[in-house]
């Protein structure tokens, strides 16, 4: 077990080094880099004295460094926990995701609590009903649910409470409450906004293990160990929940722990940014989008570590719920 897990915390960190060299090149693949970007931002602003300034901001953000040099630096102060400077921003880059970290945290454990409430019961109910009304009932919802993307969901949802119900849903905060200080108010405002961009957030996740549920449960219930279950005389709620669903759950096990880590760190960037999220996913597509290395560079590897450790967790919970699932 423990030369198990210490081989896979080697690859761990050759994945990490391997993911941040390519990712750092790939940022820098872009014609120009962020300098460029900021001067067209103040000369489109009538700021013709950027011109000027712009061998000041490359000795700011070292940009006249060669890639190479400025990768070894950002990569070796990593590890120390200094994750450099956002150019956008002009703050440290973990200022910045430390302000957004806690929304995220929230938002993912919200649309993940909603997901496993909802996908397991139903995918049970739908596999031990097959072929029934409400089977096909469940089918078609959970088709509808895979094929309706995130952030259309969330287009709707707000032309809907904007245009009928004539109320705001964007945020995650009321405008009182945006920049006030932490209160039992201000976290109860919080909870009436959370429950939206989590619920949506949370359908295409749901109708996902509602499939793979109904398909492994029926899998199962057809195994001879369940049928010896049922000849021993129990009943069919403790043949199904106690000895057939602890076995088909074993992949949504492995889902939960490789996307759940992931997505507490960047969300749906879509969704997030839709319904204008203080989450850290809108800011790692903004930071893509201007070239802001130093803050795109920490999200992205942030997720991969997560995804990591998450596979890593995930393995380890199977090998202990499953007997037959063995390390080696």
């Amino acid at each position: 077990m423990l030369s198990y897990i210490a081989r896979r915390l080697v690859y761990m960190v050759i994945m990490i080094i391997l993911v941040s060299f390519v990712s750092f090149l790939i940022i820098e693949l872009p014609p120009g880099d962020f300098l460029t970007i900021k001067i067209q931002q103040l000369q489109s602003r009538g700021d013709m004295s950027a011109l000027l300034r712009i061998d000041e901001y490359r000795a700011r953000y070292k940009l006249d460094q060669p890639v190479l040099t400025r990768y070894w630096n950002w990569i070796t102060n990593f590890v120390k926990g200094d994750f450099g400077e956002s150019f956008e921003f002009e703050r440290p880059v973990k200022e910045i995701i430390g302000q957004r970290a806690l929304m995220s945290m929230l938002l993912a454990l919200s649309s993940i609590i909603i997901v496993w409430c909802l996908a397991i019961p139903i995918g049970v109910y739908s596999a031990t009903h097959q072929y029934s009304l409400g089977d096909q009932v469940v089918t078609t919802i959970s088709f509808l649910g895979l094929g309706m993307p995130g952030f259309l969901l969330a287009l709707l949802v707000l032309f809907f409470a904007m245009m009928v119900l004539k109320v705001e849903v964007g945020g995650l905060f009321s405008r009182e409450f945006a920049d006030a200080p932490w209160s039992l108010a201000k976290v109860w405002d919080l909870l009436k906004h959370l429950w939206i961009p989590a619920l949506i957030s949370s359908v295409t996740g749901t109708a996902g293990l509602v499939r793979i549920m109904r398909g492994n449960l029926l899998e199962t219930l057809g195994q001879p160990f369940v049928e010896a279950a049922r000849a021993r005389g129990l009943k069919s709620g403790a043949v199904t929940w106690k000895h057939a669903v602890r076995v088909a759950i074993n992949p949504l096990v492995v889902i939960l722990t490789s996307e759940a880590l992931p997505s507490i760190v960047a969300g749906d960037a879509l969704v997030a940014t839709v319904l204008n999220l203080p989450t850290v996913g809108p800011l790692f597509v903004t930071a893509l989008k201007s070239q802001d290395m130093f803050l795109a560079g920490t999200v992205l590897i942030f997720i991969v570590l997560m995804t990591m450790i998450g596979t890593l967790i995930g393995d380890l919970t199977l090998a202990a719920l499953d007997p037959r699932i063995r390390l080696d």
